[in-house]
């Protein structure tokens, strides 16, 4: 069975003080952002249904004659104060204790203290030689930047934001909230200022109050060689403007290469397919092909079979970090059946097929028509 006092670490005629101080100290050890146990959430409510129990007299005194069951029996709810409808655990200590910092877990961090701007995105499309070779860009995006009026501070031109009349200046106000303790004080942060400790009387009329502007920026990029689809390039400090003097965000350019109608990639490797005959196949010969570099001839070896391939070292895509190293470029042998032969192309296919098969190659069915219709 069990025992809500051994729970909350308590002997059995422990006042309502002890109670509470326990359960004070044993929720503290056991919140989660403290305890990483598998099992610390499940002691958790089980130590709010402990602490409801026996902080409440009625409970208490059914519970020390009949146990829990008696409880269920006498009509009192044992399914513990997080039950339901809390959810995340910090929400439940939240309000309970209106967050970690009423524990000396630090508190609410600085509204005045430099803050980082936002990181912004921008997606652009470039042609796939610019990302295998590289290039620079210019290109256009909106993002906040101080206003020139106010200089930032929102307040209009040779005025300045005044001490907050709600929390004078604190940035923070006492709260008092009813929870399964009883009547708790805490610390939140002023509605009036928004935590800053002051108030704009009079905004500046250029940025409404804000203290930043959306203003469009033409900037020049270098795109390096070898970018590949979905590459990100990080520009720094080109992002919106940061908040009582802390620095702009990074904007990240996310690169959509188009496919090319000639060249596969894979990896920093490029292949290309290349059609050959039967008799370029069977005899080998020398083709001029389409490179990265420009045209360029290859040697096609005798014999060749669909699916054989031919690599240019070198001649791939360069790598990022070491762009004087290139990957390679692979063709792929593809032998293509004629459907179409001349009278002469014909007579030399039989003759090809008598020498091959060792037998008189017999007429196709249209050779066969023609034939008949020749003897009409």
């Amino acid at each position: 069975m069990t025992d809500y006092y051994e729970i909350l670490g308590v002997s059995k005629d422990a006042s309502k003080d002890e109670i509470k101080s326990a359960f004070r100290k044993k929720a503290r050890e056991l919140h989660p952002d403290v305890n990483k146990a598998s099992d610390a959430e499940e002691k958790f409510k089980e130590l709010g249904k402990a602490y409801e129990t026996l902080s409440d007299d009625n409970k208490r005194a059914t519970y020390d004659r009949y146990g829990e069951d008696g409880l269920k029996n006498a009509g009192f709810d044992t399914g513990g104060p997080f039950a339901g409808g809390f959810g995340d655990l910090n929400d439940i200590f939240n309000s309970f204790f209106g967050g970690m910092a009423g524990f000396g877990f630090g508190g609410r961090p600085d509204p005045n203290a430099p803050m980082e701007g936002d990181d912004l995105r921008l997606d652009i499309e470039i042609d796939f030689e610019q990302a295998v070779f590289g290039c620079e860009k210019e290109i256009k995006y909106d993002h906040l930047e101080l206003c020139e009026e106010c200089g930032g501070t929102g307040a209009e031109k040779g005025t300045k934001p005044v001490i907050c009349p709600t929390c004078h200046g604190t940035g923070q106000v006492q709260q008092v909230m009813r929870t399964p303790l009883g009547s708790i004080s805490q610390i939140v942060t002023c509605p009036d200022c928004h935590g800053s400790g002051k108030k704009i009387t009079k905004p500046c009329k250029a940025c409404s109050g804000h203290g930043k502007i959306q203003k469009e920026k033409k900037l020049k990029i270098k795109i390096p060689a070898g970018v590949d689809n979905m590459s990100k390039i990080r520009v720094s400090n080109e992002g919106d403007a940061g908040t009582n003097g802390g620095p702009a965000g990074d904007l990240f350019v996310v690169l959509h290469v188009k496919p090319s109608e000639y060249f596969k990639r894979e990896g920093n490797d490029v292949y290309t397919r290349l059609d050959l005959t039967p008799s370029q196949a069977a005899l080998g010969d020398e083709i001029m092909i389409k490179t990265l570099n420009g045209e360029q001839k290859i040697t096609v070896q005798a014999g060749i079979q669909s699916g054989n391939s031919i690599k240019i070292k070198g001649a791939g895509i360069p790598f990022i970090t070491r762009p004087s190293q290139r990957g390679d470029h692979i063709v792929v042998a593809s032998v293509k059946t004629p459907t179409k032969l001349t009278e002469e192309e014909r007579i030399l296919y039989k003759k090809l097929y008598e020498i091959q098969n060792g037998k008189k190659a017999e007429d196709s069915i249209m050779d066969k028509v023609k034939g008949v219709f020749n003897n009409v």
